[in-house]
């Protein structure tokens, strides 16, 4: 799509803030109001419709689609959208460990085992912790309290911490990370642990670096929308 407007700014609107392209309110793809809770956020989508070139490219406004996708996706079919970022708890990345080597056996206990204790502390959720490839069952009383936990994020939240929960392959790195526990950096490294380890000893490639790098930008910008949510 061609630019079809001169300036893009935000402003306040009835219950929160908009975006507006040559005064006129932006809407999502779905034809929603893109109503927003902070001000913040707004000039952050109003800056992206404003670096826009002659030819709109969605893919360069990451937070608009987050936005959009809270919106249009989450708020229609909320307890869907839970349900599916609950679920990686059941076979979450930090509770599988592996036999060896050694090294990347202590590294992971290292790294990953703080955040379990952490979520059992702040949500009462005791994981279970395995060897190998496997499946473990999860306790169901831990797997409820998760699925309250993540039912406790407003929609626009929910937008981001789906992305975190699904790039990570961890709602526990999603949620510590969306819970200030940890930085979006850390996170990322985290989730990347094996894989870095495994680069570390046998070398790596531009193919992975690049995405690695792609995820932890992806990673990045849901943080920073989550956190200019509640601005």
């Amino acid at each position: 799509m061609k630019r079809f407007y001169k300036t893009a700014s935000a402003g306040p609107a009835e219950g929160g803030f908009q975006v507006l392209l040559d005064g006129r309110a932006v809407r999502t793809p779905a034809k929603a109001p893109l109503l927003l809770p902070a001000k913040d956020l707004a000039e952050r989508i109003a800056a992206e419709w404003e670096a826009q070139g002659e030819k709109i490219e969605p893919g360069a406004m990451p937070f608009m689609s987050l936005a959009s996708t809270g919106i249009d996706r989450v708020t229609p079919q909320r307890e869907a959208v839970i349900d599916q970022i609950a679920a990686y708890g059941g076979s979450d990345l930090v509770c599988y460990r592996a036999e060896e080597p050694e090294e990347l056996v202590h590294r992971q206990m290292a790294a990953w085992q703080p955040l379990l204790d952490w979520a059992e502390a702040r949500f009462d959720a005791r994981l279970t912790v395995t060897a190998g490839i496997m499946p473990a069952a999860q306790p169901e009383g831990a797997l409820r309290a998760l699925r309250l936990a993540v039912a406790e994020y407003d929609d626009l939240v929910l937008s981001g911490l789906y992305q975190l929960t699904t790039g990570f392959g961890s709602l526990i790195i999603a949620l510590a990370v969306v819970e200030g526990r940890v930085d979006v950096e850390t996170g990322t490294g985290l989730a990347q642990l094996d894989e870095l380890f495994q680069e570390e000893r046998w070398g790596g490639d531009s193919e992975a670096s690049a995405r690695r790098a792609n995820i932890a930008s992806n990673m990045a910008d849901a943080a920073r929308f989550v956190a200019l949510c509640r601005v």
